[in-house]
């Protein structure tokens, strides 16, 4: 079995890691704080980190590409330091690629969907090498199947759906 990790910030993690969990192909997540300047990061004390979800996924069941068009379709990639009420640097929208091949599915995959006009802005999205990955405290693990009317922020829009591209590419 091969696993490949994917490490993503696009607001408050319990959103995002009930929504991507689900997802095919995803054999676990675990929510935290990445991208700071604080060691050792908590809830209390994470400095300039986003709070993010680590994701280790079966790359022939799903695809980088794959993860990032849902992430782009469950979270606000166009607002800064921002998801919905969440208002923070913890808050960014951030993809944190773990080599040269992510970093430019990375690329396309914003180019795409900035050309898609699926969003009424431009994608805001930092794109940085990954860091250290702090995991958060275990009240914030699997937060919303412990307590499903939690707050979230994060729901899938079906009609924002980017275009298929050709097999070829």
């Amino acid at each position: 079995m091969t696993e490949h990790r994917a490490v993503l910030a696009g607001g408050c993690f319990w959103g995002m890691q009930d929504l991507i969990r689900k997802r095919p192909g995803v054999f676990r997540t675990r929510v935290g704080y990445t991208g700071g300047d604080v060691p050792n990061a908590t809830y209390r004390n994470h400095g300039t980190h986003a709070e993010a979800i680590e994701i280790f996924y079966d790359p022939t069941v799903t695809t980088y590409r794959d993860l990032l068009e849902f992430f782009f379709q469950i979270h606000d990639p166009t607002t800064v330091n921002r998801q919905g009420n969440d208002m923070g640097m913890s808050y960014r929208s951030a993809i944190y690629y773990v080599d040269d091949a992510q970093k430019q599915v990375a690329l396309d995959t914003i180019a795409d969907v900035n050309a898609s006009g699926i969003w009424p802005g431009k994608v805001v999205t930092e794109l940085e090498p990954v860091g250290d990955f702090w995991e958060a405290e275990s009240e914030h693990q699997d937060y919303l199947e412990r307590i499903p009317n939690g707050y979230t922020c994060h729901f899938p829009r079906p009609d924002w759906v980017l275009p298929k591209r050709d097999a070829a590419e």
